[in-house]
């Protein structure tokens, strides 16, 4: 496999890459880490005459901790996530699930912001991102900045909210409140989700006081299970049920609608999301 000709723009700010957008229309994309969209250019699948590459925009570049989140650079990629000092510090969860995205060459190139924008429905960081609340923050050169939580920004497959010549700068992950804790379990193919599942959980008095279930990888998009979140709640941390935990994996199941796809039939996803919102969420209260 080849890549086709294009000619390679770097821009160094945001209003630079917007104009470059706005010159050369549906013949231009924006990439960083480039690994999923050079991929569709070497199979085919797409075709651009000019790639922007965004890597050096100094906006998109960093983590930091502000007004109790970690703000994570779009162009910082899984790599250096799993292996920052801040972020196992603050929230080594993040830097845990970083780690099992796909494999190193991947994790070395790949970044947050162009995982999420690409928006493969078989992927992890989307259904962490949407058990912590997480937003993220986008804006076009020369306008001021939006944002989104990202149950809003992640529409569907391969789908977001970002309009033509915007630009996801950044992502806003709180950092856990007292008493919570977040586990992340995904089960795969060939480092290829077929089932993702993350859990918060806070206690407080000994019971649940705070549930969140969400799952990604079965359906068009990743999902929280409110109905899940709702029957945790009140139940004693230490001595969960069985038997709760895995009714709230069946209505984890049901709020993700799994589809048919290659990576199994929309039956057998529903079973693994049961298995795994159990395992999960026990974790988390651990």
């Amino acid at each position: 496999m080849t890549l086709p000709p294009f000619d390679l723009h770097r821009p160094q700010s945001l209003e630079e890459a917007t104009e470059l957008a706005d010159r050369y229309g549906e013949d231009a994309a924006f990439y960083c880490g480039g690994t999923e969209l050079l991929l569709l250019l070497k199979l085919g699948f797409a075709s651009f005459g000019h790639l922007i590459d965004l890597k050096g925009v100094e906006e998109l570049a960093g983590v930091r901790s502000e007004d109790g989140c970690l703000v994570v650079g779009a162009a910082v990629t899984h790599r250096a996530l799993e292996r920052s000092e801040l972020v196992r510090e603050r929230l080594p969860a993040l830097a845990d699930m970083e780690r099992k995205v796909a494999n190193i060459r991947v994790r070395e190139v790949g970044t947050l912001g162009g995982n999420l924008c690409f928006s493969d429905p078989h992927s992890d960081p989307a259904t962490f991102l949407l058990a912590l609340d997480a937003e993220v923050e986008y804006r076009r050169g020369g306008e001021a900045a939006q944002r989104a939580p990202i149950s809003d920004f992640v529409v569907g497959p391969y789908q977001t909210v970002l309009g033509e010549g915007e630009v996801l700068t950044s992502v806003r992950i709180p950092e856990l409140p007292p008493g919570a804790a977040v586990a992340h379990a995904k089960f795969a193919f060939h480092e290829r989700p077929t089932a993702t599942v993350a859990c918060l959980a806070r206690v407080a008095d000994g019971e649940i006081a705070e549930a969140r279930v969400a799952v990604g990888s079965v359906g068009a998009r990743p999902v929280r299970a409110p109905a899940a979140e709702q029957m945790l709640i009140g139940a004693p941390a230490e001595e969960i049920g069985n038997g709760l935990l895995a009714e709230a994996g069946e209505r984890a199941g049901e709020a993700a609608a799994p589809v048919d796809d290659a990576t199994g039939s929309a039956e057998y996803k529903a079973q693994l999301v049961r298995v795994l919102v159990a395992r999960t969420f026990r974790e988390a209260t651990a």
